[in-house]
């Protein structure tokens, strides 16, 4: 499903090249889900955004779903995101001058779905917000754009769902709802799930746990086998 072999990510500081990631090997299983976990610096959102795409290898290779992402360009690698995974930000990313049920919709109209406008509004009825469908962000609480944003990355039944800090940015309550619909999202589409946290009780929740220190994973560790 996901699998880095000895994979690199050096960018250039104000000092010169910093290595991020030092040679990651790394297999992640069809519907296993899996916390990243580590201190501030470790290398854990590079790694996600490495699963991604959305960051470059320097070195090895990064493969998803048989396909590796070292090799394609920018377009196919935002065509084969659109396809699929589902990506979910600490920051909600959503577009201001977008309604909730637009904000969902349109990544879904530029993939080609033809019911997208449906399919959004059932994915906002899932996540709580069938009542917020015309609101736009700035008429929302925190809360609820995460749950846009989560809508939005489960929308295309992604295979693979990331999900970077997805609790980040809110109170306890709103936390712990974002990580029940997280984790329903996951068994409602069978995705296999991939997140950054730093919140204990979230990571305890993960098949896996894998913790990274200094660019390099320190501690692999299996709480409970993933479905077959």
């Amino acid at each position: 499903m996901l699998a880095l072999k000895a994979a690199l990510l050096t960018l250039d500081g104000n000092a010169g090249p910093v290595d991020i990631l030092k040679g990651i090997d790394l297999s992640i299983s069809r519907n296993e889900t899996v916390g990243l976990v580590g201190p501030s610096g470790s290398g854990k959102s590079s790694l996600l955004m490495l699963m991604g795409g959305l960051e470059r290898a320097t070195g090895g290779s990064v493969l998803a779903l048989g396909q590796d992402l070292t090799t394609m360009d920018e377009d196919q690698l935002a065509r084969f995101r659109r396809q699929n995974m589902g990506v979910v930000f600490q920051s909600f990313h959503l577009m201001p001058t977008m309604t909730a049920l637009e904000n969902v919709a349109v990544p879904l109209e530029l993939a080609g779905v033809a019911d997208a406008f449906d399919r959004a509004a059932e994915e906002l009825d899932r996540v709580g917000l069938g009542a917020r469908k015309g609101h736009y962000p700035s008429q929302m609480s925190g809360g609820e754009q995460q749950r846009v944003a989560l809508a939005r990355a489960a929308a295309p039944r992604p295979a693979i769902l990331l999900a970077d800090e997805p609790t980040g940015n809110l109170d306890g309550e709103n936390g712990r709802a974002i990580m029940d619909l997280l984790f329903g999202l996951r068994d409602a589409h069978g995705s296999t799930l991939v997140l950054v946290t730093h919140a204990p009780e979230l990571a305890e929740r993960c098949d896996r746990v894998v913790r990274l220190a200094d660019g390099r994973i320190v501690e692999d560790m299996q709480r409970k086998a993933a479905a077959e």
